[in-house]
């Protein structure tokens, strides 16, 4: 279902995504699945973002939608549908990752070696979001974890500490251990591009 467009289109939408969340409250099958045909994608890219591949992303999208259904009549229409189902995606996928991986990759801050490599200028290369997505799925898990975290969510190093159960050095860490990870690749795949 996409949404009306008029010159009311927003409050359209807004009575349409009202209506669709009232009928979940109910248990109306139709509106469970005009709300998951709504948000999937967006949902999936979130869950995709920490897990490691695609087939684990879609078993934590249904948590989030079991979770969602299971809550929905928690939700009071006082802020954005939208921001409460992502919380729900970004807390479910955070809770996957610490069953799975239990604080694998973490290394104190101290111990983070500093690369010489020559930075990259972002301005002179051309990468697509479907490369760059590449290159962060790349990423070890508990790096990945963290850089979607505090470069995508935007949380601070202290909430991803408390979010994960680490200690916030370890946080600062794993983001420079990304940070390191990604330049090195985007390099390899300028290089390749520039050879094209």
């Amino acid at each position: 279902m996409q949404p009306l467009r008029s010159k009311t289109g927003l409050s359209i939408w807004m009575q349409d995504i009202r209506e669709i969340i009232e009928g979940c409250v109910r248990g109306e099958k139709r509106h469970q699945d005009a709300l998951y045909k709504r948000f999937s994608s967006l949902l999936f890219g979130i869950c995709l973002r920490y897990t490691k591949n695609k087939m684990e992303a879609q078993d934590v999208l249904q948590e989030v939608f079991v979770k969602v259904f299971n809550h929905i009549h928690s939700y009071h229409h006082d802020g954005s549908f939208e921001g409460w189902m992502r919380r729900i995606a970004v807390n479910t996928s955070i809770t996957n990752y610490r069953k799975n991986l239990k604080h694998a990759y973490q290394e104190d801050i101290d111990v983070v070696v500093a690369h010489n490599e020559e930075p990259i200028h972002m301005e002179d290369l051309e990468f697509t979001a479907e490369e760059m997505m590449l290159c962060i799925q790349r990423l070890p898990a508990g790096y990945k974890t963290v850089f979607n975290l505090y470069v995508i969510e935007g949380f601070m190093h202290k909430e991803i500490a408390d979010k994960l159960g680490i200690d916030v050095n370890t946080s600062k860490s794993q983001l420079s251990r990304a940070k390191s990870y990604l330049q090195r690749e985007l390099n390899e795949l300028s290089r390749i591009k520039q050879k094209e």
